[in-house]
């Protein structure tokens, strides 16, 4: 079998009139709680919508607007026959409205789904703001009305006051890691006469999506031991931190051995420079938008002080004259023990009307986040209905991750995103992977329509 089918139907839910006035609170306006809010809201609930912004940020976010990627600006993979892209395509069916605008403001990133950040973030803005049934409060919230409906999507950097009523209400305090984003830098100040364009294993649309700097054997080794010399910031609690592995700061994973890079964010396969030869490693730009201004430094996520990324990244003759336009950083992340608090539909077991979404509610990556948002906002949709929660099931990719998410070891709970080893109770009758894998994406997608037609008379056309 082939490649997984992308034509498997999109559905799209009908508009409800309001439920006899019950309104559902959403904490927290980020990708998962812009995702639920959507939800609710194109099926008639009044949705209350809080977010701290514009009155007070994080130290990660800085635009006003909705759903704001503050890492990366990649949604990663867009192919069927990844974890990813699967779980996008499972989204679509279920008219995600984030995936939805995903696709209309992606940018050339070869096989990845990329964004435009500030596009994506205002053209859900503007949908949200849209629906009358929509009130949105611009408010720190620091405690809940538990008799209320409420979705907490505060996301990982969750404000201390709201951090610290949540460790009481679970009753324990939160678990954390550590996060980091990668710096962005203009486009003009990259000297292409050391670069070359390609994309990996020649997947882009456009014939090549990615700035590359080839490093030779010597040139990595120099830059690996600029690396782990650098400075870096200091925080207290850096002795004991626990740093998610998916956004490992390039310096502590450059620690880990002089190889440890060309195995992670310098890895060179699938790349050939002009000449058709392959570099000892390889590091890649990716465009922040299409009209070429800025780019991200591909897994350069890091803790390195503001002057030590200078002095490291313009060691590289590409970017001697690198302009930095956002420098990296790196902040706690926070998120709950997912099996000790929550059932798998994401609402909690001792308060059955408050559910959690986002990465707070222990799922981690930004499209499992939307996943999350939507799961949690069709299910508040049918608690206020009296109706079950929707049986996603085991054999598609969502309802795989709700069953890692509410099974896993609640001693040693640890977010994940999702992969194809979710759906490994899946056997398809090939040892090939590449096959493998998109007989197990197309029977998921098969799956997934199967789950919708059962619920069509309650949620679609």
């Amino acid at each position: 079998m082939g490649k997984p089918d992308i034509n498997v139907p999109i559905r799209r839910a009908i508009m409800f009139k309001p439920i006899n006035n019950i309104k559902v609170r959403i904490i927290g306006a980020g990708l998962a709680g812009s995702e639920a809010a959507y939800q609710l809201l194109k099926r008639g609930v009044y949705v209350e919508l809080y977010d701290m912004k514009p009155k007070k940020f994080s130290p990660a976010h800085k635009s006003e607007n909705f759903a704001e990627l503050v890492c990366s600006n990649s949604l990663k993979s867009n192919d069927l026959s990844t974890a990813s892209g699967l779980l996008k395509q499972e989204l679509r069916m279920l008219d995600s409205l984030l995936i939805s605008v995903a696709d209309k403001v992606k940018i050339p990133a070869g096989s990845a789904l990329a964004v435009d950040r500030e596009k994506f973030s205002e053209l859900i803005t503007n949908k949200l703001k849209s629906f009358n049934n929509l009130k949105i409060i611009s408010n720190e919230v620091v405690d809940l009305d538990l008799s209320v409906p409420t979705i907490i999507a505060t996301g990982p950097l969750s404000s201390d006051s709201f951090s610290e009523y949540l460790s009481h209400l679970i009753g324990e305090k939160h678990l954390y890691f550590y996060d980091a984003i990668a710096p962005i830098i203009s486009y003009d100040s990259i000297d292409f006469n050391h670069t070359f364009v390609r994309d990996r294993y020649n997947k882009g649309e456009s014939g090549g999506d990615y700035v590359n700097i080839g490093l030779n054997k010597e040139e990595y080794f120099a830059f690996h031991d600029a690396l782990i010399q650098a400075e870096t910031v200091t925080l207290k609690e850096f002795e004991t931190l626990k740093v998610f592995e998916g956004c490992m700061p390039i310096e502590v994973l450059a620690k880990r051995g002089i190889e440890s890079l060309r195995f992670g964010p310098l890895k060179p396969v699938g790349v050939t420079d002009d000449e058709g030869k392959k570099p000892y490693a390889v590091i890649q730009l990716r465009k922040e938008k299409n009209n070429n201004d800025s780019y991200n430094i591909v897994g350069f996520q890091t803790n390195l002080t503001f002057n030590a990324q200078r002095e490291v990244i313009s060691s590289l003759p590409a970017l001697k004259n690198a302009e930095f336009l956002r420098y990296g950083t790196m902040h706690k992340n926070t998120y709950i023990n997912f099996p000790k608090v929550l059932n798998k539909d994401f609402n909690m077991k001792t308060h059955k009307n408050i559910f959690f979404a986002g990465q707070l509610s222990g799922v981690e990556g930004y499209v499992e986040s939307i996943a999350s948002g939507l799961v949690a906002g069709l299910n508040m949709f049918m608690q206020l209905n009296n109706h079950n929660f929707i049986e996603f099931g085991n054999n598609t990719l969502i309802g795989a991750l709700q069953n890692y998410l509410c099974n896993s070891n609640c001693y040693n709970f640890q977010p994940m995103s999702v992969n194809m080893g979710l759906l490994s109770h899946i056997a398809p009758k090939t040892k090939n992977k590449g096959e493998k894998n998109s007989q197990i994406a197309t029977q998921a997608v098969n799956n997934m329509k199967n789950v919708i037609d059962f619920n069509k008379n309650m949620i679609y056309l």
